[in-house]
């Protein structure tokens, strides 16, 4: 594929099919039903954390970067080092999705400055956008290649600066948010214009879009599971709009998973709450240490620890120790002792956000 197929935006055909408008509204009833019930958590924060982790962990699975649920975890809430190399690297994606979500509640729109620091934080390297030619795409069986992206500087930039303007001016078009989401997601993966790690900031640019277009508040929905499920799909089809400008496909691709995506956090939403408001009642119940900040703490993460305890309810080791022995001895939590280290872990937490 040469430079001139990959059009500046807006696009010049109509994409609005009806098969296409018929999945928008379903995925916007979706996408409406997680925001409301995102807003309704009585701690917002608890969901963020947990969700946060879990599309980090999808979204590096994506690019063969595989770590555990429990390595991922522990590594969390460690201060200084991780558990694996793997773990590090998901931990780097999810510094990049929280840093992106404030840059657009700040700025409320989504510049290249910020696009280029999301890569940077992901790869941790300097390199920036591309300045040398020579960035193929290739198949990973037989090493042919299978798509060449812009290769001159000047082109690339002049693709971005036009990306950039499209994130930002809805008055380019008439196009339903989602549907423009679809296009900016294939734009910027077909100018792909980083060395390394652009499939990974293409998917935290998704989640900013819907937040800067209002259509959440947090970045609660996460498409890289829906993408591992139909991986071969995606690539697919990103390469037929290529060759063949078969937009529908795609459109229909990606308002597929933002509607299944949703359905999914749903049920996961509903779950943690359930079980929240069931530890909750069993503490305070059995306990005279509890407190709203304690069942932050026991929700934020699947594991916690000691440290974490002293410093969300503000009381000595001690006292954080017995807090925790006691939940530990109980049933409520399940301890592990790792080296010097004892871990608590909700199982019950753990077990919503692993489940495929």
């Amino acid at each position: 594929m040469f430079l001139s197929d990959l059009p500046l935006l807006p696009l010049s055909i109509d994409v609005e099919t009806k098969r296409v408008l018929k999945k928008s509204t379903q995925a916007h009833r979706a996408l409406a039903e997680l925001k409301g019930i995102a807003a309704a958590m009585p701690n917002p924060n608890i969901l963020i954390d947990s969700l946060v982790l879990r599309e980090a962990k999808d979204s590096s699975s994506i690019e063969n970067i595989i770590t555990s649920h429990d390595e991922l975890y522990k590594s969390h809430i460690e201060l200084y080092g991780f558990h694996s190399l793997a773990a590090k690297e998901v931990q780097q994606y999810s510094q990049a999705l929280m840093y992106g979500s404030e840059r657009v509640r700040e700025q409320d729109g989504i510049s290249l400055r910020t696009i280029e620091q999301l890569q940077r934080m992901i790869i941790q390297n300097e390199a920036g956008f591309r300045k040398q030619p020579g960035t193929v795409l290739r198949n990973e069986a037989t090493g042919a290649i299978i798509y060449t992206p812009p290769q001159h500087p000047a082109d690339i930039q002049r693709l971005l600066f036009n990306l950039e303007q499209y994130l930002n001016e809805e008055s380019m078009d008439s196009l339903d948010p989602l549907i423009r989401m679809a296009i900016i997601h294939h734009q910027f993966e077909s100018i792909h214009p980083f060395y390394d790690g652009n499939g990974r900031t293409g998917r935290i640019l998704n989640v900013l879009y819907l937040m800067k277009t209002k259509l959440l508040h947090a970045p609660i929905l996460y498409l890289s599971r829906f993408i591992i499920q139909h991986k071969a799909e995606y690539y697919r089809l990103l390469q037929e709009v290529r060759l063949e400008h078969t937009w529908e496909e795609w459109i229909l691709y990606m308002l597929t998973s933002v509607e299944e995506t949703a359905q999914d956090s749903i049920a996961r939403i509903h779950a943690i709450r359930e079980v929240m408001q069931s530890s909750k009642q069993s503490i305070r119940d059995s306990f005279k240490f509890y407190s709203q900040d304690l069942i932050n703490l026991l929700f934020r993460s699947p594991y916690t620890k000691i440290e974490l305890a002293m410093d969300a309810l503000k009381v000595s080791r001690v006292t954080a120790a017995n807090y925790l022995n006691t939940l530990a001895e109980n049933g409520i939590l399940r301890k592990e002792i790792h080296g010097r280290t004892n871990y608590y872990v909700n199982d019950l937490l753990f077990e919503i956000l692993a489940r495929p």
